[in-house]
């Protein structure tokens, strides 16, 4: 019974997620479609608002996604190898958007003769996709090779746990600072809808895009950081699934 009430809570804190989720990537979409007019690839502004599309939808909800894998109740019985490529396919694609998307903002900046990486939060951003790249290939090696000794798997899997969450929290550091830079950048000019500080509609809808990201992310590391919703036994799981042959199923 209360194992069944541990996996109904989980199940509600996992929808509220998605929900929170699923608000970004439509505000994020609404933002960049209705107030800074539309999408393109072609080195003008519209090719830019890819860059803010693909980020939260790739390096912070898709990612968030991605690091839930082993969590969900019904996948304790199921062969953890098979959980472990869905959760490096799902990453995979985090990570193809992200680099997406930031190939759209230096196609931009090359365009119109703007610096890269000056602002924090190009250097928070960049970091976490470098990190990003460098957990994945490491996850890949480490834990989907065969040959890769027990002792190193065992000794890896706790930094792999930590830099996973360290990049979700780097990504919304990103995020945030993202949307307030890119609101004074556009609301503060000549022409505009009004200044940031009159808070015009556009200002409002991307505040709470900000504010769902937050929520978002505190979802997600609840769950992630609850020690009755981890997989059961996860301490043993990186030496006993090794273990088995590759491609057999529990």
């Amino acid at each position: 019974m209360t194992k069944m009430k541990s996996c109904h809570e989980f199940y509600l804190v996992y929808t509220l997620s998605l929900l929170f989720g699923l608000t970004c990537i439509i505000i994020v979409t609404t933002w960049s479609k209705g107030y800074r007019g539309g999408f393109a690839w072609d080195g003008s502004v519209k090719m830019f608002n890819w860059h803010p599309v693909c980020m939260v939808t790739g390096l912070v909800v898709l990612y968030g996604n991605a690091i839930l894998v082993y969590r969900f109740p019904f996948t304790w019985s199921s062969s953890k190898f098979i959980l472990k490529l869905v959760h490096a396919t799902l990453n995979l694609g985090a990570l193809s958007l992200a680099i997406i998307g930031l190939v759209a903002a230096f196609g931009f900046h090359n365009k119109m003769h703007i610096p890269n990486l000056y602002s924090i939060h190009s250097w928070v951003g960049f970091a976490a996709i470098l990190l990003f790249g460098f957990q994945w290939l490491l996850g890949f090696l480490a834990f989907l090779l065969p040959c890769t000794p027990l002792w190193l798997r065992a000794a890896y899997k706790d930094l792999h746990v930590f830099f996973g969450l360290g990049i979700l929290v780097m990504a919304i550091a990103a995020s945030v600072s993202g949307i307030n830079e890119k609101l004074i950048f556009v609301l503060n000019v000549p022409n505009s809808t009004g200044p940031y500080k009159n808070l015009p509609p556009e200002a409002c809808l991307a505040n709470v895009l900000g504010m769902m990201l937050l929520c978002f992310s505190l979802t997600i590391a609840w769950m992630l950081l609850k020690h009755k919703w981890q997989r059961p036994n996860a301490c043993e799981t990186v030496i006993s699934d090794a273990t088995e042959p590759l491609l057999t199923e529990n």
